[in-house]
């Protein structure tokens, strides 16, 4: 079966080649990640001194890395992935599986009393590609990130979601326009072109 072998090289081949990739490695990032959140925290600010944040499908860590060398480790970083992630100044890190609830009471339980100033997303699904199958589980991990914030956001916070466009999402966005004051979809320059990846960025939390 060579064409399996010839698409998996010719992904390891643009992968290697992608300016992205090559650039995270020389400056000491994780993954190419990092520049799609820089991107975003260069349009809206959101970052800033002191602040809590929870980071839901962190590994390998670049977003948590970014948030962390931005503030100069003046942050608290509550991370969760369900695969492991090698340790991070200023964070702490919760591995399991984001849809279960014992997870979710974990996260919630390491958070405490205090409630979360920003809560962002970068969580996709294992992409099976076959878009009637994947798209409903991306949103499906949409709708829990969201729901999380009810749980956890304080109000005037902010949240950041990755989103695949199709459908579901329309209506994921008339959700969350109820329960923040500003909401602005991206696609910041590190994503790549030919994706269906965009960026919910939900601004100034308020109870529903």
């Amino acid at each position: 079966m060579s064409k399996p072998r010839r698409s998996s090289g010719s992904w390891r081949e643009r992968q290697e080649r992608d300016p992205y990739v090559v650039r995270a490695r020389s400056e000491g990032w994780r993954s190419r990640a990092v520049y799609k959140l820089e991107q975003i925290n260069d349009k809206e600010k959101m970052l800033r001194p002191d602040m809590v944040c929870i980071d839901l499908g962190s590994a390998p860590g670049s977003w948590s890395q970014y948030v962390t060398e931005k503030l100069k480790g003046r942050v608290r970083i509550i991370a969760l992935d369900l695969l492991p992630m090698d340790t991070l100044p200023s964070v702490e890190f919760i591995q399991g599986d984001f849809r279960e609830e014992d997870i979710l009471a974990e996260l919630e339980g390491v958070l405490g009393d205090v409630r979360a100033d920003l809560v962002m997303s970068d969580m996709s699904p294992n992409i099976s590609g076959t878009k009637s199958v994947d798209q409903p589980r991306s949103m499906y991990l949409a709708e829990l990130a969201l729901d999380l914030c009810e749980r956890t956001l304080k109000p005037g916070g902010d949240f950041v979601c990755k989103l695949f466009q199709g459908e579901g999402t329309d209506a994921f966005i008339v959700a969350a326009r109820q329960r923040f004051g500003r909401l602005r979809v991206m696609k910041p320059e590190a994503s790549r072109a030919g994706s269906r990846e965009v960026y919910l960025v939900a601004r100034n939390y308020h109870l529903v």
